[in-house]
């Protein structure tokens, strides 16, 4: 999976589109238990979050892959279907 868009909402959830249509949504939340999920705590922090294609990153040094992202996140559409419906 490659992530195509990417924005940080208010809630520590990241909404994400994905090369192939698939749109979804992924919780940061329980990572902020973690050291290096610390900074993101803040929430001016946590919507600095940098698209990297195959992972999103933080300048705090944190980051999730898109193993990661696309284990654990929840899809919600497809932009596909969205533009031919």
């Amino acid at each position: 999976m490659r992530i195509t868009e990417l924005q940080a909402q208010s809630n520590w959830v990241l909404s994400i589109v994905a090369d192939d249509g698939r749109v979804g949504q992924f919780d940061v939340s329980p990572y902020l238990q973690y050291e290096a999920f610390e900074a993101l705590r803040d929430q001016k922090e946590f919507v600095k979050v940098i698209n990297g294609g195959y992972f999103v990153e933080w300048d705090c040094g944190a980051d999730l892959s898109t193993d990661t992202i696309e284990a654990g996140w929840q899809v919600v559409g497809n932009t596909a279907s969205q533009k031919t419906a």
